[in-house]
């Protein structure tokens, strides 16, 4: 099959250089992960009486109310919570972003984030 060692040669090296970039990519991707799973995103209302936190997932795990939100309507600070939590999925996404760079595996990631993050700014269909 082989016209003699040194092609052998040659294809095992090659073998063994996609191997080890599969390992690389691999444990880069395995960093990378680990670092977007310890991100969470933050903001609050420019008043400050709303602040939320979401994790890495981008899900609600914090929620900060001042007291002054007892002095309006409820629907405001629904809405105030509504559009908190989105803008800390925003800033979630920043960090993703900055956080892993520009090489394929982090744009994968990032787009990925996107997509999902995105779809949840949708309508909320909590009343339904």
């Amino acid at each position: 099959m082989w016209a003699d060692d040194a092609a052998l040669d040659a294809a095992g090296r090659r073998l063994d250089e996609w191997e080890s970039s599969l390992a690389e990519r691999a444990e880069r991707a395995k960093a990378l992960s680990t670092r977007v799973q310890e991100l969470t995103g933050t903001a609050h209302t420019p008043d400050r009486t709303v602040l939320v936190t979401v994790d890495s997932a981008g899900l609600l795990i914090d929620l900060w109310l001042d007291e002054r939100t007892r002095q309006q309507p409820a629907a405001r600070t629904a809405q105030q919570i509504v559009d908190t939590t989105r803008a800390a999925r925003a800033d979630l996404l920043r960090q993703v972003a900055d956080s892993l760079g520009d090489d394929a595996s982090a744009r994968a990631i990032i787009d990925s984030y996107r997509n999902r993050l995105s779809h949840d700014q949708g309508p909320s269909d909590a009343g339904r």
